[in-house]
């Protein structure tokens, strides 16, 4: 099984808010896929595409492009406790078991970063062995499909960047017909079964804690995750 770090690294970075410095880094972002090759050349071939849309686009509008999509609509959402556990009170003891998993690998948090958001994940997969990240990625792989699939919906570029991190989880992207976003209130409801992150699978004390990120069944489309 071929490295994978770098190629995490860019998607993770591609992820993050189109900023003055991501647009500046994004000729080593494009040599470091190409260098790599953990991606089918089509994958990387829409990944360029979507970096050229980067570097052309008006630095206000890419920026105001990436807020409409991921911070104001539940299904794009880039923070992946959103679809598990919505605000409910089982959040907060799942965000510390995912901030305890990547103080064991190392990392540290920057100022305003939360720990599900999925560049974050990525990064902490970019650190693992490429067996460990493979079954770290497909652990996501259903929430990650669901966004990709909204994305697909609404058009996005960004698509490509969901369709890589499922690639390098051996998992087939499939673009499933998906529901309107929910009213408030019936998107945060709690769910009535918790089978995930701060429980379940829970390894003896001073071990490495598994990550496992369970999607909330209220949230699911009208046809689950595979047709």
């Amino acid at each position: 099984m071929g490295t994978m770090s770098l190629t995490l690294r860019v998607l993770a970075r591609l992820l993050a808010y189109p900023d003055a410095e991501l647009r500046r880094h994004l000729p080593e972002l494009r040599s470091a896929l190409q260098d790599e090759r953990a991606l089918p050349p089509a994958r990387i071939a829409e990944l360029e595409s979507l970096m050229d849309r980067i570097a052309w686009a008006q630095a206000l509008q890419a920026e105001a492009s990436y807020v409409e999509l991921f911070d104001r609509g539940r299904s794009t959402s880039l923070h992946l406790f959103e679809h598990v556990h919505g605000d409910s009170r089982e959040r907060g003891p799942a965000m510390i078991d995912l901030i305890q998993t990547y103080e064991a690998a190392g990392l540290q948090f920057g100022d305003g970063e939360l720990p599900d958001h999925l560049s974050v994940l990525l990064e902490y997969a970019s650190t693992q062995p490429p067996a460990q990240a493979r079954a770290f990625l497909g652990e996501t792989s259903h929430i990650v499909n669901a966004i990709f699939a909204a994305l697909i919906k609404r058009g996005s570029a960004y698509a490509s960047v969901l369709g890589a991190v499922l690639d390098l989880a051996g998992v087939r992207a499939q673009a499933v017909r998906l529901e309107d976003d929910p009213a408030l209130d019936d998107s945060w409801e709690e769910p009535a079964v918790f089978g995930g992150c701060s429980t379940a699978g829970q390894a003896k004390p001073g071990t490495p804690q598994p990550v496992q990120i369970v999607r909330n069944p209220a949230l699911r489309s009208s046809t689950g995750a595979r047709e």
